[in-house]
């Protein structure tokens, strides 16, 4: 590491005291692409998130989050997006999102979660175009191919963390730098051509497409947005509005292993993705939240019959 956020100047800071308990940690996770993540870092044993952003401007930052014994977050963001990025801080740590019509209580296994995890929020990053190319690349493939994609791409065609960052992080490509990234680059990646050119219909609309933040949290019209480019999905839009606009309604339908977590973790057995549907339907407006809850449950089933095998598209 360079240096700490209190060793350089200048820098954008901002104290978050929520009302309601956050859990820093549990709440910003879902926004690492695997452990080699360039754009997300967290400090060993220690309640501290490093992640770069770029604005939908376009602007980099370099955020650090800190959790305090008493629950409040520091924040300092480093660039030209730092205020940007620290005005969103609310929000990233879940602001707005209201988890109190859920009712769990009829299911000991999502209660006792709901209890030991009472800082659990949704997280809304505001960046539509980052999340989007990032569910995209996990299309049918592997997870581990998918995440290896990522920090490839973003290591090649990003640019260094501003300020103090964890030496290696970088910023996301903007929406012309990954119009840029030549074929072979893509294939050097492991991305099939069916998946770089989902990301380019996806930069094309970039501005549009971070203009839906601008219809809230969630819902029809957003997940209709998403999917209008070529190659989105229900299951890449929602991964999406999940994470940029801290959807509570948009469950990952069309996954190859949650349905058999859901089905294990409220019925004891495996379901299909009807089976998924028909049983988060008596939280139709808290899906999201329901599944946040199962997956920080500990609850997970045999995957090797079913695992994706990895592919390599480096030399199509």
């Amino acid at each position: 590491m360079r240096g700490t956020a209190e060793a350089e100047a200048p820098a954008v800071r901002t104290i978050y005291s929520p009302a309601e308990p956050v859990d820093l940690v549990a709440t910003v996770r879902v926004l690492r692409r695997g452990a080699g993540d360039p754009t997300f870092r967290r400090e060993p044993d220690r309640p501290v998130i490093w992640r770069t952003v770029r604005t939908p401007e376009g602007d980099a930052a370099t955020l650090r989050l800190a959790q305090h014994a008493d629950g409040s977050v520091h924040a300092c963001a480093w660039g030209p997006g730092a205020e940007w990025a620290v005005d969103g801080v609310p929000e990233l740590l879940g602001a707005g999102d209201d988890w109190d019509d859920l009712d769990v209580g009829a299911v000991p296994l999502l209660a006792e979660t709901r209890r030991r995890h009472p800082g659990l929020r949704l997280t809304r990053c505001r960046q539509v175009l980052e999340m989007l190319v990032a569910a995209i690349l996990e299309q049918k493939v592997a997870t581990v191919d998918a995440h290896r994609a990522w920090a490839w791409l973003v290591r090649r065609h990003g640019e260094t963390a501003p300020g103090p960052a964890p030496e290696g992080m970088r910023v996301p490509p903007t929406a012309e730098t990954w119009r840029r990234i030549p074929s072979w680059d893509w294939h050097r990646a492991g991305v099939d051509p069916k998946r770089s050119a989902a990301v380019m219909a996806a930069t094309a609309v970039a501005p549009g497409l971070e203009r839906t933040l601008a219809l809230g949290r969630g819902g029809a019209e957003i997940a209709k947005r998403l999917r209008s480019v070529p190659g989105v999905g229900i299951w890449t839009a929602a991964e999406t509005s999940q994470r940029s606009h801290g959807d509570p309604d948009a469950p990952s339908f069309g996954d190859l292993h949650l349905p058999g977590i859901v089905g294990t973790a409220l019925i004891g057995r495996k379901v299909d993705d009807a089976g998924m549907l028909e049983l988060l339907e008596p939280w139709r407006g808290h899906r999201q939240r329901v599944m946040r809850l199962i997956t920080v449950s500990g609850v997970s089933v045999h995957r090797r019959a079913q695992r994706l095998a990895p592919q390599d598209h480096r030399f199509h």
